[in-house]
């Protein structure tokens, strides 16, 4: 069974999201493109993490241009960029938290806005890319 078998359901949650492929190359699977929203590339992201061995089998450059939906406002007022954080080991919600946000005691704030892929702020595992407030 190949890559693409493998995350088949994560390739069929990208379709009509992802502009980009998935190419099987060198034994892992490079998913290169862009999406329109960070929802979409968590979405992906979510499909990714169902397999457990994703962390050495998936290469992945996910893109958010904010392109498919349109808005009244000019570009300058667009949101920032989310800013994210790839958990590293011995990583803690409270060290990450301390580092980006100036305060250890904001850890839950990191939590929250991640309670999508966490279900208890002392299991991070590295490898998480965590949305940071």
């Amino acid at each position: 069974m190949g890559m693409r078998d493998t995350y088949a359901h994560a390739i069929q949650t990208a379709k009509g999201k992802f502009h980009g492929n998935a190419e099987e190359r060198d034994g892992k699977l490079h998913f290169k493109g862009t999406v329109a929203s960070e929802a979409e590339k968590n979405e992906i992201w979510t499909a990714i993490k169902t397999i457990p061995t994703w962390q050495k089998d998936v290469v992945a450059d996910i893109q958010v241009t904010g392109g498919s939906a349109p808005k009244a406002t000019a570009p300058a007022a667009a949101a920032p960029a989310a800013k994210t954080y790839t958990v590293k080991a011995g990583d803690t919600l409270g060290e990450i938290a301390k580092a980006h946000l100036g305060n250890a005691g904001a850890y839950m704030k990191i939590f929250e806005l991640n309670k999508d892929q966490l279900k208890d702020p002392d299991k991070i595992k590295p490898g998480q890319v965590l949305r940071l407030p």
